[in-house]
């Protein structure tokens, strides 16, 4: 944060001293020193721009000044205006229309489709920045997906209509689609032809397109344990035991957490395996033969748990083969809680374009947080290339 320094004088009241009554005279370099944190209220500047000309004194030739970028081309808003409200709406789930209330209380009067002009603009800049990160996530070797539901508003016909945010996690960043369903063919324009080990929950679609794509299914260890939990109350005997193998796994992944810590990642990859081969490999067997010991009926919340886990089986030892492979989908769900929260604040969006405009800064946000890049910067950074004709920076290549 600045930091300002404020000197405070001594009252003239209590200049006297109260000992022998003669007048106190400042104590040079002496201070009582303290830090408190201030806040500066945001402030909206009318800025004059005067663009100079010069003129050839033979021909009469004119030249003017490159006037300051923005998103609008001969807008009254800046480019910084721009990125400005992006954050307050995509980082901050701040919705357009109390944007609107706080700059009218600040002295600017403007209107929420001024304001989405300004982000539509903005997010044009980044199409192709878009396109060049999910390919490049999707050449990575381990991915985490998963989706939500994202309401689309104002369908003819209909309240509410629920899109749904997929999301794809991997080493530099995060990507989501916003898609009309949760389909075959919306995972498939998720995951395209990536190769490699996707880390998902139990839905069926990541199962199929994993047959017809040819990549590994890795999945995720914490749902098998909510299934578990909620059989706990009717077969506790059963269910708590399962609960504590599954505890030891996570407690093994921990364990090894701390001693690849600082190794290179191919050093850390193998102790891992290591780790797993010696350790988590019996915790499985353990687990495998319990749930194989289970007798109960059919629609029973312990037999339901079970079947989850029995059908899932290769999947959930996926993780022994690869140290990079993570027991568990989290770094994704994670990974939407930002898209969750917007939902919660906006409660969707109101077109289709809506959604493509939420998904590019969602994405950028996002990727630019994982990166350590501070978001905004990001945005700014990245328009400024795309107006002077540059390849747009992805996050990772700025960090």
């Amino acid at each position: 944060m600045p930091i300002e320094e404020v000197e405070l004088e001594v009252d003239e009241a209590d200049r006297a001293c109260p000992t022998c009554g003669l007048e106190m005279a400042d104590w040079d370099g002496h201070h009582d020193e303290s830090e408190e944190i201030d806040v500066v209220q945001l402030q909206y500047v009318l800025t004059k721009v005067k663009r100079k000309k010069c003129k050839c004194s033979a021909c009469g030739h004119i030249e003017t000044a490159i006037g300051l970028a923005k998103v609008v081309p001969g807008g009254r808003y800046s480019l910084d205006f721009a990125v400005h409200v992006a954050i307050e709406k995509y980082a901050d789930h701040l919705p357009l229309d109390r944007q609107v209330r706080r700059m009218k209380r600040a002295g600017l009067i403007t209107t929420t489709q001024t304001l989405w002009d300004q982000i539509l603009s903005l997010s044009h800049c980044f199409s192709d920045a878009l396109e060049r990160l999910h390919a490049h996530l999707l050449t990575r070797d381990v991915v985490l997906v998963d989706e939500t539901r994202w309401p689309l508003l104002g369908v003819k016909g209909r309240k509410t209509k629920n899109w749904f945010v997929w999301s794809l996690v991997a080493d530099h960043g995060v990507i989501y689609r916003i898609q009309d369903s949760r389909s075959n063919e919306a995972g498939k324009a998720l995951l395209r032809d990536f190769s490699g080990v996707a880390v998902a929950d139990g839905y069926v679609v990541y199962e199929s397109l994993a047959r017809q794509n040819g990549f590994t299914l890795a999945n995720d260890w914490c749902h098998v344990r909510r299934k578990l939990i909620e059989a706990e109350g009717s077969s506790p005997e059963i269910a708590g035991e399962l609960l504590d193998e599954i505890g030891a796994l996570f407690k093994i992944e921990r364990e090894v957490d701390e001693r690849v810590e600082g190794l290179a990642a191919e050093d850390a990859r193998r102790l891992r395996e290591q780790v797993r081969d010696e350790q988590s490999r019996e915790v499985l067997n353990r687990i495998g033969a319990i749930a194989g010991s289970v007798k109960a009926l059919r629609e029973s919340p312990i037999a339901k748990a079970v079947q989850y886990l029995d059908n899932r089986w290769e999947g959930l030892n996926a993780f022994l083969a690869d140290g990079r492979v993570p027991i568990t989908s989290n770094g994704v769900e994670r990974a939407l809680r930002g898209p969750v929260l917007g939902r919660v604040n906006h409660y969707g969006s109101k077109s289709q374009r809506g959604t493509e405009v939420a998904a590019v800064f969602y994405t950028l946000i996002e990727s630019a947080n994982a990166n350590g890049v501070e978001p905004a910067a990001y945005l700014r950074a990245g328009a400024l290339a795309y107006g002077r004709g540059e390849t747009v920076p992805l996050p990772h290549e700025i960090a």
